[in-house]
């Protein structure tokens, strides 16, 4: 399955992660603690771990060409959320 991750450097990822997994348990399957969420998405899969330096983001989903669409969705949704700081996402794609 087509992955992408991001180490999103913050010292609110907790926060981050929590309000995303909220925000979005009205619409899909949403499972999340202080330090780890899964949302279960139409498109595809958002796996996030949160540490004290940085909020770990995993996007996947069957279809690459998704793959593009679902790092924007999660990263603008996420940014949004940390209006007082920029974060940045620097998305690696696995290979395979």
């Amino acid at each position: 399955m087509p992955t992408s991750r991001a180490a999103v450097a913050t010292q609110q990822a907790s926060k981050y992660l929590q309000q995303l997994c909220k925000h979005w348990a009205h619409r899909f399957p949403v499972e999340f603690d202080p330090d780890h969420g899964t949302i279960e998405l139409s498109h595809g899969k958002t796996i996030m771990d949160a540490d004290a330096a940085a909020l770990h983001v995993v996007v996947e989903t069957p279809d690459a060409e998704a793959l593009e669409r679902l790092e924007t969705v999660v990263a603008d949704h996420i940014k949004r959320f940390a209006f007082r700081e920029e974060l940045v996402f620097d998305w690696k794609r696995d290979a395979g």
